[in-house]
């Protein structure tokens, strides 16, 4: 692939939006050595593909020369980001708690980026020193009306649902960190462009050239309705083990398998518009979806992990026989419910009791609704993919 190409395929690629798009050319045409941002608030331990949509642009500009600037909003994670929906109030956090979120972020960001090739910030390195007036004097760069404008505050007071003071200061303290970073770039989801437009202006006024900003599509979670997220469980883990990635991947609705390719792996995008004519003239989305399945695992286990993974799916599913390999716990004289949430076949003790009244908790085959019980010996299974064995 030509330079040209590349550069063409950066911009296009899974690209929502690109501002400015003709200086942002010309800047990698140049040959310029960017410093490309990207913040993140630490808000759960795991990160999910959906991040990795722009992890993955990420490290197409790493490979391209570019220094990576990942931020970790440890600061502002305290408060967080009201553009998450339905989290309007979100509880504040502490600053260990944000800090011991971090960790696993770095860990996990080694799985797609070169760690000794990337610069790892704090946004509390700033943020931790700064006095009031000196706050004060930053969101003087900005007005309310221009801070309401986000179409999530507009939608909340046409409800006439509160709007904390808190609130419309975060993306003032976004657009800051790119000051504090001199950021050229930054590459976000779709969701983050409004505060980084406002970066753009606050850069003006500290006298810096203005970033540009590659706004990714936001990938769709595996119920095939809302963003990709934790808390609502339909999530694929950057973390998850090979098998459990298979699945999750096998469970997705036909009509996003080449929203998938795009956005969550490298199969080059000639070979995506084959697969993609391949699934309009009848082609079984079953098969292509098994080949999706093989390339996302493939990213963050490798090609063997990948192999035995799809022949786990087939002896699980095609044959309705249970997983080689599972993992074994002694009962102790616990409760099921108690085993399911340590053990990670749950996320928490509320979903496990869901679970039960849908019947998708079985024990050696047979269903079981009653979680309160001191677990017995068995293979004890949630859905279709977690298995548990408590010998």
């Amino acid at each position: 692939m030509s330079e040209k190409e590349k550069i063409e395929e950066l911009l296009t690629r899974g690209v929502e939006n690109v501002i400015d798009k003709k200086v942002l050319e010309q800047k990698l045409k140049s040959g310029k050595k960017l410093r490309v941002k990207h913040g993140v608030d630490p808000t759960t331990k795991d990160l999910h593909i959906g991040y990795a949509v722009v992890y993955n642009k990420l490290q197409e500009l790493q490979e391209m020369g570019h220094q990576i600037v990942f931020l970790i909003g440890d600061f502002t994670a305290r408060f967080g980001d009201p553009t998450d929906q339905g989290e309007h109030a979100r509880k504040l956090r502490d600053a260990k708690e944000v800090r011991e979120m971090a960790k696993n972020y770095i860990d996990q960001l080694g799985k797609i980026l070169d760690l000794k090739k990337t610069e790892i910030r704090y946004n509390s390195e700033w943020y931790d020193k700064m006095k009031a007036d000196e706050l004060l004097l930053l969101m003087s760069h900005f007005t309310a009306p221009r801070m309401l404008e986000r179409d999530m505050f507009q939608e909340r007071l046409k409800k006439g649902e509160t709007i904390g003071l808190h609130e419309p200061v975060y993306p003032v303290l976004q657009a800051y960190d790119s000051v504090m970073l001199e950021s050229d770039l930054t590459v976000i989801g779709n969701d983050q462009t409004f505060n980084e437009l406002k970066a753009r202006d606050i850069q003006k006024d500290y006298g810096q050239e203005p970033q540009d900003v590659v706004a990714m599509e936001i990938l769709v979670g595996l119920d095939g309705k809302q963003k990709m997220s934790q808390s609502l469980g339909n999530y694929i883990g950057i973390t998850e083990d090979a098998t459990t990635q298979f699945g999750k991947t096998m469970s997705i609705p036909d009509e996003l398998i080449v929203h998938y390719f795009k956005l969550a792996t490298r199969v080059p995008s000639e070979e995506i518009s084959r697969i993609e004519k391949e699934l309009k003239t009848g082609a079984n989305p079953r098969d292509i979806k098994a080949r999706l399945a093989f390339e996302i695992v493939k990213l963050y286990h490798g090609d063997k992990e990948a192999k035995k993974a799809e022949e786990e799916f087939t002896k699980i599913f095609a044959r309705k026989e249970k997983p080689t390999e599972m993992p074994e716990v002694k009962a102790d004289g616990k409760k099921l419910i108690d085993i399911l949430v340590e053990n990670g076949l749950v996320a928490s003790k509320s979903e496990a009791r869901r679970l039960a009244t849908q019947k998708a908790i079985k024990k050696d085959d047979k269903v079981v609704t009653d979680l309160e019980f001191e677990a017995e010996k068995g293979v004890y299974q949630v859905g279709k993919r977690r298995f548990i064995k408590v010998v």
